[in-house]
């Protein structure tokens, strides 16, 4: 999974861990915590101290991985977490965030706080282990027969006690668990996350989906040349394709691309592309015809040309006709005695006279 993913990927161990001398403690709420870099995490804890101590007696509270002259480094002072650590603190809670996570930032945390009076100071020991990995959870699809298939979820985090799995088909949760069985075929998407994970789903895995092919140069050929076939679809994992030629039982050839050179009548006719992965398969037709550079070529032309030709002789007999109707109702539209206009052509008779 690509790490410019957003989201949180997290599991938790349900054991608190409580680290207390003479009432003073802290507790965190996980004791490790799994995240995928470029994503953002959150670690909280509470803290108790002895009573008499006020609320607003206490000084500063931080979250640290580094110690200075033998004292805590709060992460926000350290450069590596520069505008990248926030922390979100409410009476004696506090919840360390830090975004757009790297893998140096695999390390343990631990949360200190100190009041206004001397010597009051308390450092959670125990702390929290972030583990940060480059990926998150992928499927691994695998066929258990015609009918089923088993989709598994897999990530690089440490599962030990892990909350187990979400599965989500078409973005809806659907189950829980390692392993999810869904019908061969299927055009659905399913993927997966880690219990407690904040929307960083799995890629999601899903049959081909109807193939698009093409053709170049043309869908007609002339006999002789060489035409080329491509075949793309959607599909994850990738698809792989075999090409199928009508009334003929074993496959012309595979991959995305098919070539046919000297292509000849008896090369005519249809086509299948097979888009197939674990998921399923989906198919597409194309229909190829050829004319020969002979006879057939010169018919197939001389077609052309007449209709070419006749085209012309309807447009020119259309406007003829168009202008004598026009002229006929322009005489019938004069009034009795009228004189034609001294504009308009009168047609001479010819009574045989020289």
């Amino acid at each position: 999974m690509s790490s410019s993913a957003g989201g949180l990927v997290v599991f938790l161990l349900s054991v608190q861990v409580i680290q207390s001398q003479d009432r003073w403690g802290v507790t965190y709420r996980q004791t490790k915590v799994c995240a995928v870099k470029g994503s953002r995490v959150e670690i909280s804890c509470t803290y108790t101290h002895p009573p008499g101590i006020d609320p607003s007696d206490t000084k500063d509270t931080f979250w640290c991985t580094k110690e200075k002259d033998g004292e805590p480094v709060d992460l926000k002072t350290d450069s590596e977490y520069s505008d990248r650590v926030t922390y979100d603190c409410y009476k004696k809670s506090c919840t360390l965030t830090i975004r757009n996570l790297r893998e140096s930032d695999s390390a343990k945390y631990k949360f200190r706080f100190r009041t206004n009076k001397p010597g009051q100071k308390y450092t959670g020991s125990s702390g929290v282990t972030l583990s940060v990995t480059d990926s998150g959870c992928w499927v691994q699809v695998s066929r258990l027969n015609y009918t089923w298939l088993e989709l598994t979820c897999h990530t690089s985090c440490d599962l030990s006690d892990h909350p187990g799995y979400n599965w989500y088909k078409n973005g809806r949760i659907i189950q829980t668990g390692s392993s999810l069985l869904v019908s061969s075929g299927s055009t659905d998407r399913y993927s997966c996350d880690l219990g407690g994970s904040l929307g960083h789903y799995s890629p999601p895995v899903y049959g081909p989906r109807r193939p698009c092919v093409s053709v170049s140069p043309s869908a007609e050929m002339m006999e002789g040349g060489s035409v080329t076939l491509t075949c793309s679809a959607d599909a994850n994992p990738a698809a792989s394709y075999t090409w199928y030629k009508e009334h003929e039982d074993s496959p012309r050839a595979s991959g995305q691309m098919f070539t046919i050179t000297d292509f000849r009548a008896e090369h005519s006719g249809n086509y299948s592309c097979e888009a197939q992965n674990e998921m399923g398969r989906s198919t597409s037709t194309l229909h190829l015809i050829t004319s020969s550079g002979g006879c057939s070529g010169s018919i197939t032309k001389a077609v052309l040309s007449t209709s070419a030709v006749f085209l012309v002789i309807f447009i020119i007999a259309a406007i003829l006709i168009f202008l004598w109707i026009r002229r006929i109702k322009s005489r019938q539209s004069r009034r009795p005695g009228e004189r034609p206009d001294d504009n308009t052509e009168i047609p001479m008779v010819d009574n045989g006279h020289q």
